[in-house]
């Protein structure tokens, strides 16, 4: 799955990386929820970091379409809030 972060670039990530993912996807939807914004900041600094370490960078220059966008690591809690589905920011299973 190509997966774009704002701002950031694409990495390639491979399905196997989403059970974690989800955990770390789950843990920021409770804290969007209750608007525990140190907890959000945090989790979603793992979430980014956990992506870009299990995925592999795709050059600058590369068009392959984005099949997950995750905010940038600067969002707001309001601006994560608007990307949500009922599934998080990550599907449960990935397309």
């Amino acid at each position: 799955m190509i997966v774009r972060i704002m701002g950031e670039g694409q990495v390639k990530l491979d399905d196997s990386h989403f059970p974690k993912l989800n955990e770390l996807d789950d843990e920021l939807m409770a804290e969007v929820e209750t608007g525990d914004t140190d907890g959000f900041r945090r989790t979603l600094n793992q979430l980014l970091d956990a992506v870009r370490s299990m995925g592999e960078p795709l050059p600058d220059d590369s068009l392959e379409p984005s099949e997950l966008i995750l905010p940038a690591p600067e969002a707001s809690l309001e601006e994560v809030r608007a990307m949500l589905t009922e599934e998080g920011l990550i599907p449960l299973e990935p397309s």
